[in-house]
């Protein structure tokens, strides 16, 4: 009777033990597997590329390049910059670096002396060292290898740049002593059949539209006599020299912009805006070509008039006035007869709204962005306004309104030189742009529209071109 109560007494005191002993294991309090089910802490992830930035320094007339990188929860960090291999070291007494363009991976850098060219002018061409592995559905960017330069042409018989365009993925440089520009085709350089050829057109500080790499439209500055108002229409061919087909002229001369949207060419002479319909197949007589003005308004008893365009989708985009008389304007090139739309801008007295910068944004949203910069020494805030271009979404521009206006560091205008610029990642995910006079570079996000960082780098940093977006594993 006694050995029937002792077992199950037993059995029963076993399975209390067992029980006890697995709960202290799941608490993590004894037992040797308690660590091995703790939750380890997370580690760090090292911050990823995110965009090269390729800058031009105006003090030192150099171009500098870092890789920008990005943390976990967007904190962005900049590496040291460096000098581009094989960048040929300049005399900033003497020469400028002028305008910087991107196409193929490939950085086109324009530059211009002080002595008409009689020093050393021309162009430099950088691989950016930025790659792309397409996926199809998707792709990874990749920063892996060093910039370098592959070609140049710096010496006395350049023209002396002053402009440097990216048409279809061509590079554009307007030679303006030498009446004429050259094209660049990055895509060639990579399988190394290019050479950049010289196309006849334009003349003194030449500005430039060309049209599906067919047919350049070139223009000549001059405010009086015999080449005032004149536009050169030359074929771009692959003729080793290419002369004008026909000429015409604009109502009034000064042309110091063009550019091509939706089949037609727009000018910016001295006068408001004119456009022709673009002549791809080269077909017309110089008195066939009709040229339609566009007014701007006056600024007292003189007309308005811009100096630069962009193009957003079927609208060509650009700034005129002066101080509270601003104005971004859109021209929608697809219509018959295109009309302004107006958008005032806040520009104070003493800064002046500059060409805009034009992107859309990784959600689909479409900005103007206007700095408002001012002359070396003069006392008065920099500022970046932006613009909604379709607010609604529906293609339509005529809603376009200022969204956003901030307070930025400094410009440091002398000329031509000196300006704010911006360029975006790939993605367009958030934009870089430069604080010449502070010797900083700030990042805006595209979504907040806030600047979320600014880096100390130094110098007089103007132009920028940045490549690539977030770095992400296969």
């Amino acid at each position: 009777m006694r050995r029937l109560l002792t077992f199950p007494v037993w059995l029963i005191l076993a399975a209390f033990t067992l029980a006890g002993a697995t709960a202290c294991n799941r608490s993590g309090a004894v037992g040797p597997d308690a660590k091995a089910d703790e939750e380890k802490p997370k580690k760090a992830k090292t911050p990823r590329p995110f965009a090269r930035l390729f800058v031009q320094d105006l003090e030192t007339c150099s171009l500098r390049w870092a890789d920008v990188k990005v943390g976990e929860k967007d904190e962005f960090t900049l590496g040291s910059f460096a000098a581009v291999e094989g960048f040929k070291k300049l005399d900033p007494a003497k020469q400028k670096l002028v305008q910087m363009r991107e196409s193929g991976g490939l950085v086109c850098v324009g530059v211009r002396d002080d002595e008409d060219g009689a020093s050393e002018s021309g162009w430099v061409l950088v691989r950016s060292g930025v790659g792309y592995i397409d996926h199809g559905d998707h792709g990874h960017w990749t920063f892996k290898k060093t910039p370098e330069v592959i070609d140049s042409r710096l010496d006395k018989k350049q023209g002396n740049p002053a402009h440097l365009y990216q048409y279809d993925g061509r590079f554009f440089l307007a030679n303006d002593k030498l009446n004429g520009y050259t094209r660049i085709d990055p895509a060639k350089y990579e399988d190394g059949k290019d050479e950049p050829r010289f196309l006849v057109g334009g003349g003194n500080h030449i500005t430039l539209a060309v049209v599906e790499d067919k047919v350049g439209y070139s223009a000549w500055i001059d405010g009086g006599g015999p080449n005032k108002g004149r536009v050169d229409v030359t074929p771009v061919s692959v003729e080793a020299r290419s002369e004008p087909r026909y000429s015409f002229h604009l109502p009034t001369g000064g042309i110091h912009g063009a550019i091509a949207n939706s089949g037609k060419v727009f000018f910016a002479p001295a006068d408001g805006v004119c456009w022709v319909e673009a002549d791809t197949g080269l077909k017309l007589k110089a008195g066939d070509v009709k040229v339609n003005h566009v007014p701007l308004g006056k600024d007292g008893d003189k007309p308005r008039r811009t100096g630069a365009f962009v193009n957003h989708a079927n609208y060509v985009v650009f700034t005129t006035g002066k101080d509270d008389k601003s104005a971004l304007v859109l021209l929608n090139a697809k219509v018959a007869e295109p009309k302004p739309v107006f958008v005032p801008l806040g520009v104070k007295k003493g800064t002046q709204a500059v060409t805009p910068e034009v992107a859309v944004t990784a959600d689909g949203k479409a900005y103007a962005f206007v700095f408002h910069d001012h002359a070396k020494g003069v006392d008065v805030e920099d500022a970046l306004e932006i613009i909604a271009l379709d607010p609604n979404g529906d293609g339509d521009c005529s809603d376009a309104k200022i969204v956003k206006s901030l307070k930025v560091g400094k410009s440091a205008v002398e000329g031509h030189f000196g300006h704010h610029d911006m360029a975006f990642d790939a993605e367009k995910q958030f934009g870089f742009f430069t604080n010449p006079g502070d010797g900083t570079i700030s990042v805006l996000s595209l979504k907040s529209l806030e600047v979320v960082t600014t880096f100390k780098v130094g110098g007089t940093p103007t132009a920028i071109v940045a490549l690539g977006s977030r770095e992400t594993d296969d």
